[in-house]
């Protein structure tokens, strides 16, 4: 929701607040910034006090934040707000994240992380329409869909248990650092690395896929829609049925699925000229990702003890949002030196060595636990990473 409902009317939001399109750009990504400087702070609070305050906190000042839209007039104002509205969105990602983690185990846990998985892609097609519906109005009428955060942080006073900290989890909240954090647990290096990578793929389709799509001759708005929204359904439908996924195979594996995924989409995006292929590569790109997603954010989360779960989990919304920020910064100099198939075909090289990675990766069930039979024939090779 963050970036998406702003999309639709970021032009006559740039008119009519007289700021250049380089300027405006800065509505987008003002939230992703802030979400990556204080997601660090936003962790350290959850493991302090718990999910259930700072969540509904979030949830609240995300509503207010984004809401001030519908009467912000001023450029400096509405950044200012937008960047309010991004601690209010890494508090959201963080605590939502945790009390998943924290609330539900076993199969119940892997059916929560692939609905999350299918709810975070449905928004992104979802409320980009509603915002261009709302848009015909008034570019100010789409900052409404931001209160919606306002019930919601009401209804997670009422609904999430109160469950407050430990004692000796409220010491390591406060006395345990960031670097403290992967220095314990190196295999936190791993996790991010890949969330950062997630991040600047995602972004490199995001941004250039249009690009490559006007060079195939495919330029309605409609017609480049469809190649967005068929990674939505596939990551929609793996989300879906991700816990029986997750039953049959080991993380491990299912992150080399991703790897594979990449390396063919980043291929064909990179070798055809043909926009059919194309729209498979987008859904292999969906699909590769509606698996990385709940297995890394499992992986993250349950690597450190509970203790410190926050902290690793938001770090990993650090991790995330680098990765964005600095897509166009590593794909676009080298695509404007060369093409748009040479940076994808970059990108493949770049799955190729995760993927070789992985399959030399040897890591333990995160919380020690006794793995099922149906994973223990994937996951029996795999030691701890320490």
């Amino acid at each position: 929701m963050a970036g998406a409902i702003v999309m639709p009317v970021l032009e006559v939001m740039r008119g009519d607040l007289g700021v250049s399109g380089t300027s405006s750009g800065f509505i987008i990504t003002a939230h992703g910034f802030a979400i990556a400087v204080v997601s660090p702070l936003v962790g350290r609070a959850i493991d302090r006090w718990g999910v259930r305050v700072p969540l509904a906190a979030g949830l609240i000042l995300y509503g207010l934040a984004g809401g001030a839209g519908l009467v912000i007039t001023s450029f400096p104002l509405l950044i200012a707000s937008r960047l309010l509205l991004g601690v209010g969105a890494a508090t959201v990602f963080s605590g939502t994240t945790v009390a998943m983690l924290s609330m539900a185990t076993g199969t119940r846990r892997d059916q929560l992380m692939g609905w999350r998985t299918t709810a975070t892609t449905a928004g992104g097609l979802i409320w980009p329409l509603l915002a261009g519906i709302l848009g015909g109005i008034s570019w100010h009428a789409t900052f409404a869909i931001y209160l919606v955060g306002i019930p919601l942080g009401i209804a997670s006073m009422l609904v999430i248990p109160k469950q407050p900290a430990a004692q000796e989890d409220r010491v390591a909240a406060t006395t345990g650092s960031a670097l403290d954090l992967v220095r314990r647990y190196p295999g936190l290096l791993a996790w991010y690395g890949l969330m950062i990578t997630t991040g600047l793929m995602m972004y490199s389709l995001a941004v250039f896929l249009p690009q490559r799509l006007a060079q195939l001759g495919i330029a309605a708005p409609v017609f480049v829609s469809l190649f967005m929204v068929v990674q939505a359904i596939a990551a929609i439908a793996v989300g879906l049925g991700y816990a029986r996924i997750r039953a049959r195979f080991g993380l491990v594996s299912l992150l080399r699925v991703t790897a594979c995924c990449w390396i063919a989409a980043f291929t064909v995006l990179g070798l055809v000229a043909h926009p059919v292929p194309v729209f498979v590569a987008s859904a292999l790109f969906g699909l590769g990702n509606g698996l990385m997603l709940p297995v890394i954010t499992v992986l993250i989360g349950d690597t450190p003890p509970e203790s410190r779960r926050g902290q690793a989990t938001s770090l990993s919304g650090t991790a995330m949002f680098a990765g964005q920020f600095g897509s166009p910064l590593v794909f676009g100099p080298l695509m404007a030196a060369t093409s748009i198939t040479t940076g994808y075909l970059l990108a493949a090289a770049i799955a190729g060595v995760i993927l070789v990675g992985l399959l030399a990766l040897r890591v333990d069930d995160p919380r020690g636990s006794v793995l099922s039979p149906s994973v223990a024939e994937d996951d029996g090779e795999v030691r701890a990473m320490t």
